[in-house]
């Protein structure tokens, strides 16, 4: 039954959604930020409420006169924000109920999501006591409905047993302490609103409180036009307990139950109420249930980065990823716009619900998910494109704690940051030395992340190179280095496929951080290194590789000279790299190849390995990600 009303309901947004969709674009669908919208309405309910109780008067007999001198006698202002006030609360309501209808029938309230669907219900009840409350403090003859209906519903209580309806049998038992009550709880149900808000938002990473501004600016437009065109106004004139009130406007929006004071018995409304509030907050844990085989909680591993983190079961790829600091692509997080498309790498995962228009059929079936709509069933491993992103980037001061040249052109930094401080860092990263005129040169770690203690960088002379000659002519131990990371996407990814590193010149550094890192995790991935420089003494660490050899079997080093001298006395492979490679791998298909040097030297090797069976999305490079970067990076030098 629970399946087929969500089928239904789903159908509905679906559709809706799509046209609104053609209408204002994914960014704007209104449908896609519900929860901000009645956030957006609150504030306005909040401001305008203000407003309103500066000039109200909470004294029985004074009440509904200055009610109406706020109505009339300003009504180019608090007569509009009276409206306003009204129209917020009733499109406040509206949006809630909208919000927790379309997460029912995605089926996005089980799991990880329990807490907020909880306190989803609690918001309703407050904002439908706080708007009830709001009507009698007008006075009018609505107000005196609310309050006799208000008053015969709770006596059907036991507590009560018809004492309450005896406050208002006569128009002198009505007095101003009742209004001062009325007043108090209206104050205080929406600060009880705001803090449950608070903790409703608590277990959405990255949550937005606020909708676009195009969208608040509309919606507040939106009720400034409502209120001009049909201001609310009090009804019937002054409360009078010895009249019926007859002929009163309705509010379907906040006064449903009332109505049905009526119509059923009081005792049966209040049952059927707190049924209802028991079977919403019991949802989540009602068939169907879809666990399956997933697990309680699993482990997603994030490309480019080779972060793992935890995801409790309902949890999306992207709230698991944005919860545990991992700067995921993302913007509607409904499932509409397809920003952070991702693909699965390994593992199982639930796509979930989605726009077609967000996800092709084609793109599902080559294995990519939503991250906004995708839960994982058991350990995966996705990759994503992480974009022109800066989360987690910041600006240090380390000093120089030592410095070897290890070649005439070469020089090992080592850096450190002051005590307490670390950079956590993923193997394949690098780091922006900022000069004093705000240029930035970049230098990858050739360090792996597990040696945080120091940050080591193999920088090489460039001819003319500012930075580097400063490096090689006046850098001293003790000099304060300033610099923003980590940055790039340059990593491992997660597979089981045999590793080719190439690595040109200085190119090693971030290979050195990657292998040590892959030795330190224990991968026993099959791993080739061909280091290729010029001449002998370019080879500035080859003790460093060649120990790897001999400490694991996994790993192998082949150095190559582009331009041996005599003097070299090499007897070891000569030529271009990326030739070496090619004569030993007849077919690439198969092989990760990570490519760490020049621009130059990528652009030349790539097409050879493509052309020689390396597939396409198997072939990564440092330098690649470089140059896709703005143009605020520097060349390294």
């Amino acid at each position: 039954m629970i399946r087929l009303l969500q089928k239904i309901v789903r159908w509905f947004f679906m559709h809706a959604e799509n046209t609104f969709n053609r209408a204002f674009g994914d960014k704007m669908n209104p449908f896609y930020h519900l929860g901000t919208i009645s956030f957006w309405q609150f504030w306005l309910l909040a401001g305008t409420g203000l407003y309103l109780y500066i000039f109200a008067d909470t004294g029985v007999n004074d009440a509904y006169e200055s009610v109406e001198s706020i109505t009339h006698g300003q009504w180019w202002a608090g007569g509009i924000l009276r409206s306003i006030h009204r129209y917020a609360t009733d499109g406040m309501i509206l949006t809630m109920l909208l919000h927790m209808l379309r997460h029912f029938a995605y089926d996005r309230y089980r799991g990880f999501r329990w807490f907020s669907w909880i306190t989803g219900v609690v918001l309703i009840w407050l904002v439908y006591i706080a708007g009830i409350n709001g009507f009698m403090l007008v006075w009018d003859k609505l107000a005196q409905f609310v309050v006799i209906a208000t008053a015969e519903w709770f006596d059907a209580l036991p507590m009560f047993s018809g004492t309450l309806i005896r406050n208002f049998i006569y128009q002198e038992s009505v007095g101003s302490r009742l209004f001062t009550l009325l007043a108090f709880v209206h104050l205080g149900a929406p600060l009880i609103v705001v803090f449950v808000m608070w903790i409703h938002v608590q277990r959405v990473p990255r949550a937005n409180i606020n909708p676009p501004r195009p969208i608040a600016i509309a919606v507040t437009l939106m009720f400034l036009a409502l209120a001009l065109a049909k201001p609310i106004l009090s009804q019937g004139g002054e409360a009078d307990m010895s009249v019926v009130p007859t002929n009163i406007e309705f509010d379907w929006f906040e006064l449903p139950v009332l109505a049905l004071v009526y119509v059923y018995d009081p005792l049966h409304l209040w049952l059927g109420v707190i049924g209802l509030s028991v079977l919403l907050s019991l949802v989540p844990w009602l068939p169907p249930l879809r666990r399956g085989t997933a697990k309680a909680e699993s482990t997603i591993t994030y490309h480019p980065g080779h972060k793992a983190v935890s995801a409790r079961f309902g949890e999306t790829l992207l709230d698991a990823g944005l919860r545990q600091e991992v700067d995921l692509p993302y913007e509607c997080r409904n499932g509409g716009c397809g920003v952070c498309k991702c693909a699965v790498l390994n593992g199982k995962v639930d796509p979930g619900v989605y726009q077609p228009s967000a996800l092709s059929p084609d793109e599902l079936a080559q294995g990519k998910v939503l991250m906004c709509c995708a839960t994982v069933v058991e350990d995966a491993a996705i990759e994503f494109e992480a974009g022109a992103a800066t989360a987690g980037i910041r600006q240090y001061t380390a000093h120089v704690v030592k410095m070897k040249r290890l070649a005439p052109d070469v020089m090992r930094v080592l850096l450190r940051l002051p005590e307490g401080q670390r950079i956590d860092f993923v193997a394949g990263q690098y780091i922006n030395i900022l000069l004093d005129d705000g240029e930035r040169r970049a230098f990858s770690f050739a360090n792996p992340p597990h040696e945080a203690d120091h940050i080591e960088l193999q920088i090489r002379l460039m001819p003319g190179g500012r930075f580097t000659t400063h490096v090689f002519e006046h850098m001293k131990k003790g000099d304060e280095v300033r610099f923003e990371g980590p940055l790039g996407d340059f990593s491992l990814r997660e597979s089981k496929r045999p590793i080719i590193f190439v690595a040109g010149a200085t190119g090693f550094a971030p290979v050195k951080s990657m292998i040590e890192d892959a030795f330190h995790r224990h991968l026993k991935r099959p791993m080739l290194l061909y280091w290729g420089v010029r001449k002998l003494t370019d080879l500035y660490m080859p003790e460093v590789p060649e120990r790897w050899a001999r400490e694991h079997a996994n790993f192998k080093f082949i150095p190559v000279l582009s331009e041996p001298e005599p003097e070299d006395a090499w007897a070891g492979r000569t030529g271009l790299v990326h030739e070496a490679i090619l004569q030993d791998f007849p077919s690439l298909a198969g092989q990760e190849i990570y490519a760490c040097g020049s621009v130059r030297m990528v652009e030349a090797v790539f097409p050879h390995f493509k052309a020689q069976g390396a597939e396409d999305g198997m072939c990564f490079s440092d330098a690649f990600v470089l140059s896709a970067r703005s143009a605020a990076l520097q060349p390294k030098e």
